[in-house]
């Protein structure tokens, strides 16, 4: 190959690439998302500033507690004072908390534990994320087929059976689900277990039973996470599903003589999905907290536990740590839930959703 020919050779991949930059740069879904990840930090700042108002309009501070005790004396309370920046006014508080995020992604560190508060985050988030992410793949698995066999079977036997689930589901909140569910434990037990994530001889185990440790002792706080979930999902697919086959192109489609199993499964359920992505969106963004009772229930060593005790001890900074993430789940909740609608509907225009 002469040197002219390669020369071309290198000039042609170069622009090729730069025409694929180029078209992915201004394709409709990289410049929606650029807009709604700025319209998101925006919303974090904002978000942030409230949060801190919020909290520091609430009387006392974490060093109140310590003031009760009386080995320690009051030089060390000042101490503390100064070197957790309590000796500052709010603005001041807040300036400094915001420039350590923007500039270094520290969020602080937390009075309680005298840990950065990224290093308590990042402890326990997978053992939340696990937690609800089991839930949420259980409840839709279970629950969508559920509700298009009550919508294709309306006001017959099922429906109304899957109804009264339905109803029983979310009349019991998760409280009493999972007081319900301590209580089936105990009669159950040791077959199933209660308290931790894992057993006491876990590190003695094999890779897979590690595994299936760990997938022994989610067994009860993931039932008590997909039971509301469960019921309220299966209405929601039930009904979105019902308006969908009374539409006048269902009815053309089985005037045509299509199979009843395409006509519910290809064009009804394709257009009834929209409304359920959406709560999926929303259910991502709930994963950090919706676990919070089945945490503090089962002994779990998730966020849920970690954020209580940081609000009844108003350790500053990990509240803050905390409420920002939430937030965080938030926008990409609900980015994601959008982007999925996109790929299931082409139809759809970003631009037009709110």
């Amino acid at each position: 190959m002469t040197s002219s020919t390669r020369d071309s050779s290198i000039i042609n991949r170069f622009d090729g690439a730069w025409h694929r930059l180029k078209l992915l740069v201004t394709s409709e879904t990289f410049l929606y998302v650029v807009k709604r990840l700025l319209q998101g930090l925006l919303t974090l700042l904002l978000a942030s500033a409230l949060s801190f108002a919020i909290i520091q309009l609430a009387p006392g501070d974490f060093l109140d507690t310590l003031r009760q005790n009386p080995k320690i004396s009051p030089e060390r309370i000042e101490e503390l004072k100064e070197q957790f920046g309590l000796d500052q006014p709010a603005i001041i508080q807040y300036w400094r908390w915001l420039v350590r995020v923007v500039t270094k992604f520290d969020f602080g560190t937390s009075f309680a534990y005298f840990r950065p508060v990224s290093s308590l985050l990042l402890e326990r988030i997978p053992a939340t994320l696990l937690l609800a992410v089991a839930s949420i793949f259980i409840t839709w698995t279970i629950a969508i087929p559920l509700g298009i066999l009550a919508a294709v079977n309306q006001n017959r036997t099922t429906d109304r059976f899957l109804q009264v689930i339905s109803y029983t589901g979310q009349g019991f909140p998760s409280l009493i689900t999972a007081l319900l569910l301590l209580i089936l434990a105990q009669n159950l037990s040791p077959l199933v277990p209660v308290g931790s994530m894992t057993s006491i001889n876990h590190d003695d185990l094999s890779p897979i039973g590690k595994v299936l440790d760990i997938g022994w002792h989610m067994i009860l706080p993931t039932i008590a996470l997909s039971i509301t979930s469960f019921a309220g999902l299966q209405r929601i697919t039930r009904g979105e599903l019902l308006d969908v086959l009374r539409q006048d192109y269902i009815q053309t489609a089985r005037a045509k003589g299509l199979p009843e199993n395409r006509v519910i499964y290809v064009h009804a359920l394709r257009n009834a999905i929209n409304p359920l992505i959406t709560i999926l969106g929303f259910e991502f963004a709930s994963l950090l907290s919706g676990s919070f009772i089945a945490e503090i229930f089962f002994n779990w060593p998730g966020l849920g536990r970690l954020i209580l005790q940081a609000v009844t001890a108003q350790d500053l900074y990990l509240v803050m740590g905390s409420l920002m993430m939430g937030a965080t789940m938030l926008i990409l909740g609900n980015l994601l839930a959008d982007l999925l609608l996109k790929v299931v509907d082409p139809r759809i225009r970003l631009e037009d959703l709110k």
